[in-house]
């Protein structure tokens, strides 16, 4: 018998023959018997995959999402025991995928869809109390110096195009026909409790939210997303990150005398 890659390799490319030396007990043709777990392995794979970008799916049809998905099974096999895992680069593989050219926004709906798995599963954090927020954000000769930690599901997505709007046409049973596409727009992922929530930001909040990921003070966020946003509005932008607990740390950096 092969190696067990050589068998791995055999489950998910369909045109591999079955591997030499498997036998049944019962006397059953080895050939039709690997063939139906293949058929098992390769359906749950799928069946992930489209648990996980539901939205992706509707987009292209069920028929295409599942024949472009077993084509992504066939060149990226599962990595991790964990089946959430599982797509984590399917995104890539659709901006690649020639017959998906038609739709090139769906690469970055797959992000979006791929941000909110990753939000459902992060760890979990309390959020700071307002009042505790509050408190520091009325002391104006340490605010540029106040690092704002943010929860681990709170993620963003810079695209060309409405992936938001995308998304949220697809959570009703009827979407919007006359829907456009074609414009950029930011989003902000992250998880309120149980419930992973999605909004569309712009260009200067999902900067700002970026800055302070990177560990950088609220003054140098701020000015990063000035840069970006001259129209950026810092209060707006904080009131939905305290209106959705997002906030789970705040920290003074100190100033040596």
């Amino acid at each position: 018998m092969n190696t067990q890659a050589d068998f791995a390799a055999a489950l998910l490319d369909p045109r591999r023959p079955c591997p030499d030396g498997l036998f049944s007990a019962n006397g059953a043709d080895p050939d039709s018997r690997f063939a139906v777990y293949r058929n098992n392995v390769q359906s749950s794979l799928i069946n992930a995959l489209a648990d996980s970008y539901p939205v992706v799916s509707q987009l292209v049809g069920n028929e295409f999402f599942r024949a472009m998905a077993q084509f992504y099974g066939r060149d990226f096999p599962p990595s991790s025991a964990l089946i959430n895992d599982y797509g984590s680069d399917f995104a890539s593989f659709i901006e690649h995928f020639a017959p998906a050219a038609s739709v090139p926004y769906l690469a970055d709906v797959a992000r979006l869809e791929r941000l909110r798995v990753m939000a459902y599963h992060a760890a979990d954090a309390n959020a700071v109390e307002p009042a505790r927020i509050a408190a520091a954000l009325a002391a104006p000769e340490a605010l540029a110096q106040l690092h704002i930690h943010l929860h681990p599901s709170t993620f963003t997505l810079s695209s060309s195009y409405a992936t938001v709007a995308l998304w949220a046409a697809h959570q009703t049973d009827t979407p919007p026909r006359n829907l456009a596409p074609y414009h950029p727009q930011s989003a902000l992922v992250l998880r309120n409790g149980l419930e992973v929530e999605v909004f569309a930001i712009d260009v200067g909040t999902a900067t700002f939210i970026h800055s302070l990921q990177n560990n950088h003070p609220l003054g140098q966020a701020v000015a990063d997303a000035l840069d970006a946003a001259p129209a950026f509005d810092l209060s707006q932008c904080l009131a939905l990150l305290i209106g959705h607990n997002a906030i789970i740390h705040l920290q003074h950096d100190k100033v040596s005398p």
